[in-house]
């Protein structure tokens, strides 16, 4: 698929193209979830987020909690029939002593079963890879966030190959890849298509698909009408086009979509929910989620 024909699709009826990504979607919904295990502070300028330290919002700053936190909140997602759960820390790259704590972290993950490790704690040296593989972990997250055409206008303390070079260590050392995006940052449609073909040619297992919320005092804080309801599902279908064998997940600022909406993307073009509340924005209940899944007669994935 290049991208002039992505862009058709993406123009074309909406109707018949979120019947064109159903076709390729399974009747299945996994769900996913995470600790936010340490908050704030971060040395990166993304324009997006809460925990940059270049802005001052209204966070609570804390450091990497303990590990009892951390396995006390995996239980109580896998009592909500989530299978996948991550440790998510904030910062550019973890330090020697927290990455240490990390791998702590996922060995006792691993021996809880019915849950899959997964983390989320930022770009990757070759070596932090080969150790969290050997230590078992089932699966990274590290978004590319944007087109590699807009980076520079989301963050400049680090660029889009980065984050494409931790992508690719991730599966150099055989671990699952979960990579996917935030939506309605100013990007352009011809961007959102950009997007959907870089992530077919990184094959990430998973696509979070994040939908800005506007927090207030960082430079995206008035940006809520940059991309509509009907934008974001056209997004989602060439996505799932484009990558018929990765799993779209709903991630943070799904609840810009009306009910009806995110049943309907439910059903022609995502396979997965990330339950609960976010980093630092909220979502909805683990109960409220499944109750979606039953109503959609889906069936809930489990270990």
């Amino acid at each position: 698929m290049n991208k002039e024909k992505l862009l058709k699709l993406y123009n074309s009826d909406l109707k018949e193209l979120l019947h064109i990504s159903s076709q390729f979607m399974s009747s299945d919904i996994e769900l996913c979830s995470l600790v936010n295990a340490r908050n704030g502070k971060c040395s990166q300028d993304c324009k997006y987020c809460a925990q940059s330290a270049h802005y001052r919002t209204d966070i609570e700053d804390y450091p990497l909690i303990k590990k009892q936190e951390v396995i006390k909140a995996a239980k109580e997602a896998k009592s909500h029939g989530v299978i996948r759960f991550a440790v998510v820390t904030s910062g550019k790259s973890p330090n020697e002593e927290n990455f240490d704590k990390i791998l702590e972290f996922i060995d006792e993950l691993n021996k809880i079963q019915g849950i899959r490790s997964c983390a989320s704690i930022g770009i990757l040296t070759d070596e932090q890879a080969k150790l969290l593989a050997r230590h078992g972990l089932k699966r990274f997250h590290h978004n590319i966030n944007t087109a590699e055409s807009y980076y520079k206008d989301i963050c400049t303390t680090h660029s889009w190959q980065d984050r494409y070079n931790t992508c690719k260590l991730v599966k150099k050392y055989g671990m699952e890849l979960c990579c996917g995006v935030i939506l309605g940052m100013g990007e352009t449609i011809e961007q959102r298509v950009e997007m959907a073909l870089e992530l077919a040619e990184i094959q990430p297992d998973s696509i979070p698909i994040n939908i800005l919320m506007p927090i207030k005092k960082t430079p995206f804080e008035n940006f809520i009408d940059k991309i509509d309801e009907k934008n974001i599902l056209r997004t989602l279908a060439v996505f799932k086009i484009a990558n018929p064998k990765s799993v779209l997940r709903f991630c943070g600022g799904r609840l810009r979509l009306s009910e009806e909406n995110q049943e309907l993307a439910l059903n022609t073009c995502v396979e997965g929910i990330l339950t609960g509340n976010y980093l630092t924005t909220t979502g909805k209940t683990p109960e409220e989620d499944v109750k979606t899944v039953e109503k959609l007669k889906k069936n809930l994935v489990i270990i």
